[in-house]
């Protein structure tokens, strides 16, 4: 039995040698697959409502496969790219907002000017502060 797993392991192996594989782009597209295969199973009632997703579904496997077996892989390492590029500052602002939304002991306040966030001690009442990076004025409750 060991002999068989190994003989389909070295296969399979073998089939997706030169072929793009799974990369960043692809584990987001199968959380959006996964993400409408459950919208669509507990909200849409409707069958024209259902159809679309149906479609959309379709459409979202059919790349997540076609990015994963292909073999232009100059191609997909651009498109992964790319889609890192966009998603590199979202994750970035998404890891900064659940960290500073843990953190007890500090307030934080967003500069008008530059958009610097700047962190002060909590709990010490009225405060101004000044900027770090342009030296504008905040003003707030900590």
């Amino acid at each position: 039995m060991r002999n068989v797993f190994y003989r389909v392991s070295c296969a399979l192996a073998r089939f997706m040698y030169g072929r793009n594989g799974s990369d960043q782009l692809n584990v987001a597209l199968l959380v959006v697959y996964l993400f409408i295969c459950l919208l669509r199973a507990l909200f849409i009632h409707s069958v024209a409502a259902a159809a679309f997703f149906n479609i959309l579904t379709l459409l979202t496997a059919a790349a997540l496969l076609l990015r994963m077996f292909s073999r232009n892989l100059d191609r997909r390492r651009a498109e992964n790219a790319r889609f890192l590029s966009w998603w590199s500052p979202v994750r970035r602002r998404l890891n900064g907002l659940r960290q500073r939304s843990r953190d007890r002991d500090h307030k934080y306040f967003t500069c008008k000017n530059c958009k610097t966030v700047c962190r002060v001690p909590a709990g010490k009442g009225k405060i101004e502060i000044t900027c770090p990076k342009c030296g504008g004025k905040i003003i707030g409750r900590s």
